[in-house]
């Protein structure tokens, strides 16, 4: 892991602060995923940074490496680089590319907790690096997050913008327009009393997605991910699948509504950045496709998967999918 970290009150202001940090410029270029949470976007904006997005893969939902090195630019500063649902990102090979590049790697690490890219955790790759301990994350304080890096100046600089920027000589004459965005010591006793169990909780996630891939892994009308890849374990951060026969005439939005007439609730997949409504009058890229981002919007959703799940639940709601898809 990282040699220094800084506790912050989301996942969220872990990325804005951790942008920030950087000082990059106005207009500075940030590359990020076109498939994430908002929150990438919105920690680029908020430092008046141009964004550049990037399409994921049909199956793999990261960011494709092969566009990131094509939409690298002169003007380039900073990519946030996101680890997306079931597979890390493979930040591994980002960083000999933007080691030549000198270019910053913000890495979003909110959902793969406990996760390893070829026998090194996640979150330890990035030049700083982010968490979340969100309600539906592996270890949770209801809300709350986490800044890590091995650089000190980075991490004097997050640590003072997490708490108002106070004055190193006079306290009250702040050295920065920074934010409040302390985690409270309740918070922190929570996750810390969690920490120990955070291997066990990986198993018992890995379990359950191994149960549903058993279980919809031969139906040829959906996707769900494998097990393994050479380079990573799938730790099913959440479960997703996606519809892969669009002659079914159903959607996500279709199963979702057919699940919940059974009593299995279920969950859409990100809108994409370039869809957001509220971002189309910011300073981002607007020359490219996103046919993935689109389609995996449409038509991926995720399923139930908490740590209490029942093998007898799996069961249930496998049965039902399969049913639907079947009638469909």
């Amino acid at each position: 892991g990282h040699k220094y970290a800084v506790a912050v009150s989301s996942g969220t202001a872990a990325l804005e602060i951790a942008v920030k940090s950087l000082n990059l410029k106005k207009g500075d270029e940030i590359i990020i995923p076109n498939f994430t949470i908002i929150s990438n976007a919105l920690a680029a904006i908020k430092q008046d940074l141009k964004i550049k997005l990037i399409d994921c893969g049909k199956f793999d939902w990261n960011m494709d490496i092969s566009q990131i090195e094509k939409n690298i630019s002169k003007k380039t500063k900073a990519i946030i680089a996101t680890h997306i649902y079931n597979f890390p990102f493979r930040i591994d090979l980002l960083k000999k590319i933007c080691k030549k590049k000198k270019i910053f790697i913000i890495e979003d690490a909110a959902e793969v907790l406990g996760k390893k890219l070829n026998k090194k955790l996640c979150g330890s790759y990035g030049d700083i690096s982010t968490f979340s301990f969100y309600a539906n994350k592996q270890i949770t304080t209801g809300e709350g997050g986490m800044i890590t890096t091995n650089n000190k100046e980075l991490y004097k600089k997050s640590s003072s913008l997490r708490n108002l920027s106070f004055g190193k000589k006079d306290r009250f004459n702040h050295d920065d327009i920074a934010w409040n965005y302390r985690m409270t010591n309740i918070q922190a006793s929570l996750g810390v009393s969690q920490l120990n169990r955070i291997n066990q909780i990986v198993r018992t996630k890995h379990k359950i997605g191994l149960e549903y891939y058993k279980r919809l892994k031969s139906n040829s009308n959906l996707y769900i991910p494998e097990i393994r890849k050479k380079y990573a374990k799938n730790i099913y951060w959440v479960v997703a699948i996606l519809i892969l026969n669009k002659k079914l005439k159903i959607d996500a939005k279709n199963m979702m509504k057919k699940l919940k007439a059974e009593g299995i609730a279920t969950r859409p997949f990100f809108w994409p950045m370039h869809m957001q409504k509220i971002l189309k009058k910011y300073n981002i890229s607007k020359n490219t496709s996103f046919p993935n981002s689109n389609y995996i919007c449409k038509y991926g959703l995720y399923l139930p998967s908490g740590l209490n799940l029942k093998t007898s639940e799996i069961n249930f709601i496998c049965s039902k999918i399969n049913k639907i898809l079947k009638n469909s």
